[in-house]
């Protein structure tokens, strides 16, 4: 039996690459500490340490058998740490840069044109089913909101009652909300 914890790295490295799991978990077992320390001298956070050896090791076997060293395994394995501490550093930088014009999009409160697209789609919708009212039906409700007059003004200028132009708004309402109930669920489901 092969007592893997005497082998120079080049003999670990052979083994590894002939499939031997024994041998990579003696270079895991080797390297994992120094390598650990390194990348937290880095980053300060153990967590995404564990992250980045978790993903070279993985990334050591799965590539064994193609796996050519130009270099010393320890060698590989700082510069392999230390490039994905860079990866690290850029993908952080990219969140970064993204959340903050994210914030400045915020800040600037300025409607999505998607959201200006919704609100005219809806206009229109709504316009709609204002002219599919009766006649007279229409004309009181559209005095009263658009005009924003009073039953009274508006009785007097169509030479009514208050009463039946209060029955028109009222009747106008719900034939609306009957109409439009499903667009308005539409719209706060968006």
């Amino acid at each position: 039996m092969v007592d893997f914890s005497a082998l120079t790295d080049t003999e670990l490295t052979d083994f590894v690459k002939s499939g031997d799991q024994r041998a990579y978990i003696e270079i895991y077992d080797r390297y994992k500490t120094p390598l650990q320390q390194h990348a937290y001298k880095k980053l300060g956070n153990m967590a995404e340490v564990e992250d980045i050896l978790q993903e070279l090791f993985i990334y050591l076997w799965d590539k064994r058998e193609t796996l050519t060293l130009t270099s010393s395994l320890s060698g590989y394995l700082f510069t392999a740490v230390r490039n994905r501490i860079f990866n690290l550093y850029y993908k952080k930088q990219r969140e970064t840069t993204y959340l903050d014009s994210l914030q400045d999009f915020i800040d600037r409160e300025e409607p999505a044109t998607d959201l200006i697209m919704r609100e005219k789609e809806c206009s229109t919708i709504i316009e709609k089913e204002i002219s599919a009212l009766p006649p007279r039906m229409r004309e009181v409700f559209l005095l009263s909101r658009n005009e924003g007059l009073t039953h009274k003004q508006i009785a007097e200028r169509l030479g009514t009652s208050e009463q039946t132009v209060s029955t028109q708004i009222r009747n106008s309402l719900k034939i609306l909300r009957v109409r439009l109930s499903s667009l308005f669920a539409w719209f706060l489901l968006l």
